[in-house]
C-alpha cells in the first residue's frame, strides 16, 4: 500500500515524514482545533459545513486563521486527491503555531491535513446494536472541537472495558448532552429528540436532522439520565460512525434490545442524503 501524503505548513510530505516544531503550541499546551470529514466515492461530504465549524472553533479561542475559506478548500482537496482513496477520513488541524515563549502566539498558525481510508465500524453493530456507557465529566467550551481530548481519553478508557464503543458525557444536572465523538438521539413516541445545548454542532447531527424531518418529527430538548428507561430506541450519529444503533446505555437495553424501526428508517433517509448529495457533486 502506498504511504499516505499529508500537507504541513505549505509542504505535501509522506505522512512518516510529517512534523511539527516541539515549540508548536498544539504540541506544548494543546492549542489548536480541528474538524473531521469523510468522502463518500472520492466525494467530501459536506466540506464547508466542515470548514465553517473550524473557522468557528478557531474564532472561540481566539486563534485567527489567516487562509481564506477558499484557500483552505484547495488545499483539502489537493491533499485528498494525492491520496487516491475512494473512501477516506479528512482531518483538518489548526495550531497555534511555534511559540518562542512556549505560551503565547507569535506568529502564524500551524495548519496540517491529514488523509487515512475509513475504518469501518463491525457490521453487527448496525444489525444488532452497540453498547455505550454514560460518565460524569465537566467540559469546557464544548461547541469548541479543540485538541483537547483528556476529558474524552479518561472517558473512553473506562467505557472501553465496559464493552461500550462510545461514552456519552453526563452534565451535574444529570442530563446526557453528547458522546466523545458522537451526537446522541433517543426516540420517544415515535419522535426524535437530541440535546441542542452544550454540545458541538454536528455536521452529521444536522443532515441526519434533514433527512430525517422528511417523515418524523425531531426536536431539540434535554434527555435525563432517567428518561432512558422511557425511550423505544437510541442512536449516535458521527462522521465515522454515520447512525449507529445503541442498544444498550450502561446496565440498561434500550426498548428491545435492538435496532428499533425509526432508527432503521433514519438510516435508510441518511443513506439516501449522502447518495444523492454525491451524485449532484458528481454531477
Amino acid at each position: 500500500m502506498a504511504e499516505r501524503v499529508y500537507y504541513v505548513n505549505d509542504e505535501f510530505v509522506p505522512a512518516s515524514h510529517a512534523a511539527l516544531p516541539l515549540n508548536d503550541l498544539g504540541i506544548v499546551r494543546g492549542y489548536g482545533v480541528f474538524d473531521l470529514l469523510r468522502t463518500y466515492g472520492y466525494t467530501p461530504f459536506r466540506l464547508q459545513e466542515h470548514l465553517a465549524r473550524l473557522e468557528s472553533s478557531a474564532a472561540q479561542i481566539g486563534l485567527t486563521l489567516p487562509w481564506s475559506r477558499a484557500r483552505l478548500t484547495a488545499i483539502v482537496k489537493e491533499t485528498y486527491a494525492r491520496n487516491h482513496l475512494p473512501d477516506a477520513s479528512i482531518r483538518i488541524i489548526v495550531t497555534g503555531g511555534p511559540s518562542k515563549s512556549m505560551m503565547m502566539p507569535d506568529g502564524d498558525p500551524s495548519l496540517v491535513v491529514m488523509v487515512q481510508p475509513i475504518s469501518p465500524y463491525p457490521t453487527s453493530y448496525y444489525t444488532d446494536g452497540a453498547k455505550a456507557a454514560t460518565t460524569v465529566v465537566e467540559r469546557i467550551m464544548p461547541t469548541v472541537k479543540s485538541l483537547n481530548y483528556i476529558g474524552a481519553i479518561i472517558a473512553m478508557q473506562q467505557a472501553g472495558p465496559l464493552g461500550a464503543v462510545e461514552a456519552i458525557y453526563l452534565d451535574r444536572h444529570g442530563q446526557l448532552t453528547e458522546g466523545t465523538r458522537a451526537n446522541l438521539f433517543v426516540v420517544r413516541d415515535g419522535r426524535l429528540i437530541t440535546p441542542g445545548a452544550g454540545i458541538l454542532p454536528g455536521i452529521t447531527r444536522q443532515a441526519v436532522i434533514q433527512a430525517a424531518t422528511q417523515e418524523f418529527v425531531v426536536e431539540e430538548a434535554p434527555i435525563h439520565h432517567h428518561d432512558l428507561a422511557t425511550v423505544a430506541e437510541a442512536f449516535l450519529t458521527s462522521t465515522t460512525k454515520e447512525v449507529l444503533p445503541v442498544a444498550q446505555i450502561d446496565d440498561l437495553i434500550i426498548g428491545s434490545g435492538k435496532p428499533g424501526p425509526v432508527t432503521q428508517r433514519v438510516m435508510t433517509l441518511f443513506r439516501a442524503l449522502t447518495e444523492a448529495e454525491t451524485a449532484a457533486a458528481v454531477a
